[in-house]
């Protein structure tokens, strides 16, 4: 144990009497600035946290969601709705398959007549795509513009995918 005199002095080392009317400025000061920094430090956490890409044009058809949503185009354009579904995820397989077939008939009927080839398709892409892809998700626009006799017109589809790794299957 210490010497009674010299417990008596240790406080003393250790800790500066404060004086509030020097803190108080300073306080004022500090306590806005940190709050800032700290907000910055968490956004700019967050949004790296969430690598989102875009990807225009032709590189879509690189990308897996940019080559299974042709493949789907061309199988659905063939009549071949059997395989376009194996491209889709298993939810979606599960609701197709839970459609009753009278719905099934006049879905396939109005998926075939609004197709393209997938070459076709494939040449919207490159024209006018831009795949969005935010993690293990992913959507494909293409806009289409086209010109005739009586205007022009412009006409979007929109395609979502879930990405698995390397696999990429079209969601909805």
């Amino acid at each position: 144990m210490l010497p009674d005199d010299r417990r008596a002095k240790a406080p003393a080392r250790r800790f500066r009497p404060v004086d509030e009317g020097e803190h108080t400025m300073s306080r004022r000061i500090r306590m806005p600035v940190l709050g800032i920094v700290l907000s910055l430090l968490w956004c700019g956490l967050a949004a790296s946290a969430s690598p989102k890409s875009e990807i225009k044009g032709a590189a879509i058809l690189d990308h897996p969601c940019g080559k299974v949503s042709v493949r789907q185009m061309g199988f659905v354009h063939a009549g071949r709705f059997d395989d376009a579904n194996l491209l889709s995820t298993a939810e979606m397989q599960g609701k197709w398959k839970a459609m009753p077939a009278k719905d099934r008939e006049m879905m396939t009927g109005m998926m075939k007549e609004m197709s393209q080839t997938d070459e076709q398709y494939a040449k919207d892409v490159a024209a006018g795509g831009v795949l969005a892809v935010d993690r293990q998700s992913a959507t494909l626009t293409v806009q289409k513009k086209q010109q005739d006799a009586n205007g022009s017109s412009t006409s979007t589809m929109t395609q979502n995918f879930r990405i698995d790794g390397d696999q990429c299957l079209v969601s909805r």
